[in-house]
């Protein structure tokens, strides 16, 4: 008997597969990154994933982002993620920083042997804008109710804080170390906030002040990022489709 003809089928594409067999890196984030976990806190994991190239070749896109399939991780397609991150974005950067990295394969190292292309002075804009966008949330509550949320006031403190220290040494270090005592007395709300306003106000000029005089370049290094982009991608297209798998036609032969 003639065997039947090979086709070839679908498999479903979804957000857990994509995690689970196309991970390229992944960290935890939020307060147990920045050493201000307390009893309460959740564990927030990012991460990058790096969808197949046949995946582009078809009208239907792989995701840019995802959420889950656990619940507090979120994780970015590759490209997505170094887009945000030569905009400095401050969440993506932060992620590529973090100190508690829970897995890295091949290309997951070889993005954080890039982390420093990334960085310029763009820094100073992306931070000062997303903290701007906080402090008039906080400054909303107090009028509203005379307080701001306490999490989120420590929380732009430290960004600020680690903004400002980027721009005075090239390099972003997202643990706050020694500062943990005094973060965690505002959360608390045990710092008034006339106090709290004006730390931050002394923050920005600081963050200024070091974009002027600091050792970041002006632009990153986007053709560095880019080779590195294409070679990942050109890998990826000489492989076969994960999600394509040969089958025998039981109807014919």
């Amino acid at each position: 008997m003639v065997p039947a003809p090979l086709e070839t089928r679908r498999v479903p594409v979804t957000p857990a597969s994509l995690v689970r067999d196309h991970t390229v890196y992944s960290c935890v984030m939020g307060s147990r990154a920045f050493g201000l976990a307390t009893e309460d806190s959740d564990t927030d994991r990012r991460g990058v994933f790096l969808a197949p190239a046949p995946l582009f070749w078809r009208f239907e896109k792989p995701p840019t982002h995802l959420e889950g399939p656990a619940e507090e991780q979120f994780g970015w397609e590759l490209e997505r993620f170094c887009e945000l991150a030569l905009r400095a974005d401050p969440n993506v950067l932060e992620c590529l920083y973090s100190p508690l990295v829970e897995y890295a394969d091949a290309t997951g190292r070889e993005l954080l042997d890039l982390r420093g292309a990334f960085l310029s002075r763009g820094v100073r804009t992306s931070f000062l804008r997303f903290a701007d966008g906080r402090r008039r949330r906080l400054d909303a509550a107090v009028r509203a109710h005379g307080a701001p949320r306490w999490k989120h006031a420590m929380h732009l403190l430290r960004l600020l804080a680690s903004a400002r220290d980027l721009l005075r040494t090239g390099t972003l270090e997202v643990r706050v170390g020694d500062r943990r005592e005094a973060l965690l007395a505002v959360r608390r709300g045990e710092v008034p906030w006339a106090e709290v306003s004006a730390r931050l106000d002394r923050l920005v000029e600081e963050c200024e002040e070091a974009a002027r005089r600091g050792p970041l370049p002006e632009e990153p290094d986007r053709r560095r990022v880019e080779d590195f982009l294409v070679r990942v991608r050109r890998a990826s297209a000489a492989l076969p489709d994960p999600y394509e798998e040969a089958v025998r036609d039981g109807g014919r032969g």
